[in-house]
């Protein structure tokens, strides 16, 4: 083994290599955006909405703007040339009319939608001050009728939330052929129904929304902020304030978790910016927990009708849908679009069915809008897949394992176009579900189930067998690489850490070409200046970021391929390279890397490379999980999960599996505790804090907790035969864990009870049922 070999051995891909991210956080030494404190910064406060619908009938803040330290009062009339928020876009409504939706402002202007929209800004010294001033502000508010949750907006009469929408139906989106759909269900032998909720959830990160805005140097208006996506902030402030695209720069930190909450520009982002254009000052805004709750993204909020027409041996003949997503006040285009559209990319899953009829809407209600949240779509389309495999092996007879297998796509069907038009480059579904099996020891279920009996314990066991679509439909990424005299790589991307360990895995993919130890890499990340991307968003840090660091690499060496044979008077061909060194086959002649970086114009050796992956990537898994329910309180543990996830080629193993693992320990949230509750009579949030809303703790997890990756089938999209691994253990999770307690009850002679179940699956919830 050449000493190239032995390093990219040890630091490579494939290496579950240390995280470069975590010395630092782990010292203290973190750069998040509240980390950050300028000379002569100022502090912003929002006020908000104390009401689910009213019309806004006068603001005084002269009060407000007298008191010590404030320097500055905004309201919608003082931000007169800004332009509305953008919104649904591309979707139609029933009738063929355009899209519908409020007309968002970054603050309130005539109405307030919901509760905790903001209605007007402070900015002062400090923070307190900020807040004080807040409570001088005199709102009078004319309340308006509300609809808080689908039920209130679909009903008849119900209020509507704009003129273009009277019936509150917002957008609606069909898919495939509700005739041929007909005919089967017509020929069905059997058809299984259910109604399916998908609670609305919030999205819960470490660090809260967070955002710093200062002029530069240059006369640049400047943000650091905790973001998934720079590059879109940026063009969402420049749309909105007028202020060119040029003069603006955003740059991003470490980020204290993101779940597709952080993935574009919140109207407190926009509002701050201006702040501190107008002031010519520092000025930043850190949302409180109780902030959060209200007035971010939540995810989720779909409600469906679902129907699956099987022939006697079980096999799928069609596929049917009704569902009506809750969006919110606003009908934003990442909600629309993430239940009209994305979520139905992978509605049929792994399983081959020859129609569908989808009929989709989204609702408008006095609620905060909803967004990205892990998984976006897919956990809620593959949770009713799943929901409707188990059930239609209760009401056929048919074994659930067998109803799968009967109904996977096959290897030799792949490239395998599905009733939405995606196409799956590669996938043995069939094998993986084998393979989990038998990791989860399945046959063995029933001694365990005994042993439970024997305690008074309901047990169950619990499958989801299902894939997910991952990119964000955004493939082409561009990254830059510096090699310095100094003796560092340096290369950037447009990628960006929000706490998975992303700039570890491109400073392994660097090592694989470049031959060079870790330390000698640097991974910068997150400034609009130097990269111009998509962001992190539906999984493709890795293999769309990744592969664009692989192709970057390459063709950096080439360069300096060329360099080396200039310098040696040699040809290209004649040259060999390890480790950092060009030499001359045959010969002890050779020349350094970082020798050649210094004799380059600002010493060092640079390039842009611009690449694009062929598609999305199709990661997929078999998940089982074994619950225990006590019938005398109803709470379910969670005491066996195990799961054989395909996820391609694996660059680092410990961060893939600490993925994996977060993931699915957030499915269950959804399955078992998490809600985002309003009530309806007031339209108030009423789980608007942590002591109200019910988060997963690391103790939701009891018992064994295996994880395993399968590798034997590789992506064919990209280079590096990498699959998105983000959101998968998330999707797989919520399905598998309901999936136990619906066969724990109709184990204990409930199976009634089954297609029933909504989540969470709180213990009142369960006892409740248990007891009738």
């Amino acid at each position: 083994m050449n000493q190239h070999e032995e390093i990219a051995g040890r630091f490579g891909s494939g290496q579950s290599v240390q995280r470069i991210e975590d010395e630092g956080l782990l010292k203290g030494l973190g750069q998040f955006t509240d980390d950050i404190v300028p000379e002569s910064q100022l502090r912003l406060a929002f006020l908000r909405s104390p009401y689910p619908h009213a019309r806004i009938v006068s603001i005084d803040a002269q009060a407000a703007q007298a008191m010590p330290g404030v320097k500055l009062v905004l309201t919608a009339q003082s931000l007169d040339g800004f332009k509305p928020m953008a919104l649904n876009a591309g979707f139609k409504r029933p009738d063929g009319s355009a899209g519908a939706s409020p007309v968002r402002h970054v603050l309130a202007s005539g109405k307030v939608h919901f509760v905790g929209e903001a209605v007007a800004a402070v900015i002062a010294d400090t923070a307190e001050q900020a807040r004080d001033a807040l409570e001088a502000i005199a709102v009078e508010y004319d309340p308006l009728p509300h609809v808080a949750g689908l039920d209130a907006a679909l009903a008849a009469g119900a209020p509507a939330l704009c003129e273009a929408a009277p019936d509150n139906i917002a957008a609606e989106a069909r898919h495939g052929d509700a005739t041929a759909c007909d005919a089967a269900f017509a020929g069905a032998a059997h058809v299984v129904r259910l109604a399916i909720d998908n609670q609305r959830v919030a999205a819960l990160t470490l660090e809260p929304r967070s955002v710093l805005a200062w002029v530069a140097e240059d006369g640049r208006l400047t943000l650091r902020m905790s973001s998934q996506m720079p590059s879109g902030v940026r063009n969402s402030i420049a749309d909105v304030t007028g202020i060119a695209k040029d003069r603006l720069r955003v740059t991003v930190g470490d980020v204290g978790g993101g779940f597709g909450m952080k993935t574009g520009a919140y109207p407190e982002d926009i509002v701050t910016a201006w702040a501190a254009w107008k002031l010519q000052r520092p000025v930043k805004w850190v949302a409180d927990r109780s902030e959060e709750f209200v007035s971010t993204a939540h995810g989720r909020d779909l409600r469906s009708e679902a129907e699956l027409a099987l022939a006697a041996d079980g096999r799928i003949l069609g596929l049917r849908l009704r569902s009506h997503a809750n969006v919110g006040a606003y009908a934003m285009a990442t909600g629309v679009a993430i239940q009209l559209l994305i979520g139905p990319w992978v509605q049929t899953s792994v399983y081959h069915v020859p129609v569908i009829d989808f009929r989709l809407r989204a609702v408008l209600t006095n609620q905060a809008p909803t967004g990205a949240y892990r998984g976006a779509g897919r956990p809620e389309a593959i949770y009713s897949m799943e929901r409707l495999m188990d059930e239609a092996a209760r009401q056929t007879g048919i074994d659930r394992v067998t109803l799968r297998r009967r109904n996977f796509i096959r290897p030799d069907q792949m490239p395998y176009r599905n009733p939405m038009g995606q196409v799956y480059d590669s996938g043995e579904f069939e094998r993986i579900m084998d393979r989990g099996l038998a990791q989860a020891d399945w046959d063995g279920f029933e001694a365990r189930a005994a042993a439970s009996r024997a305690q008074g314990k309901l047990r169950g066991l619990g499958i989801a067998t299902f894939l997910e679509w991952t990119s964000g439909n955004s493939f082409q990424e561009r990254v830059t690489y510096d090699v310095r005299a100094d003796g560092v790589i340096e290369v950037f991307s447009a990628v960006n850490q929000m706490g998975q360990g992303i700039a570890t895995t491109l400073a392994q993919l660097v090592v694989d070409v470049f031959g060079v130890p870790l330390d000698k890499v640097r991974v910068v990340l997150g400034d609009t200046d130097r990269g111009d991307g998509f962001g992190s968003a539906g999984s493709r840090s890795a293999f769309v970021g990744g592969s664009a660091v692989h192709v970057g690499a390459q063709r950096t060496l080439d360069e300096a391929r060329k360099l080396a044979a200039k310098s040696l008077e040699a040809a290209e061909g004649d040259l060999d390279y390890a480790a950092g060194r060009f030499s001359v086959r045959g010969t002890d002649v050779g020349v350094g890397l970082f020798e050649l970086a210094a004799g380059e114009s600002g010493q060092r050796i640079h390039i842009e490379s611009t690449s694009e992956v062929g598609g999305p990537s199709w990661p997929n898994g078999c998940h089982v999980s074994e619950v225990e329910i006590d019938p005398q309180t109803g709470v379910v543990e969670v005491v066996r999960y195990s799961s054989v996830n395909d996820v391609g080629r694996v660059l680092n193993p410990m961060i893939v599996r600490g993925q994996l693992d977060g993931g699915a320990v957030q499915g269950m949230g959804q399955a078992l505790c998490e809600a985002m509750v309003y009530e309806p009579e007031s339209g108030q949030p009423i789980t608007g804090s942590l002591m109200d809303y019910a988060a997963p703790r690391a103790d939701i997890m009891a018992g064994d907790f295996v994880t395993e990756m399968d590798t034997a089938v590789p992506c064919r999209t990209n280079p590096l035969g990498v699959k998105g691994v983000g959101e998968l253990g998330t999707i797989g999770a919520t399905p598998c864990i309901v999936n136990a307690v619906a066969d724990a009850l109709a184990r204990a002679g409930k199976a009634q009870l089954a297609p029933t179940l909504q989540m969470p699956l709180t213990p009142p919830r369960l006892w409740a049922a248990l007891n009738g």
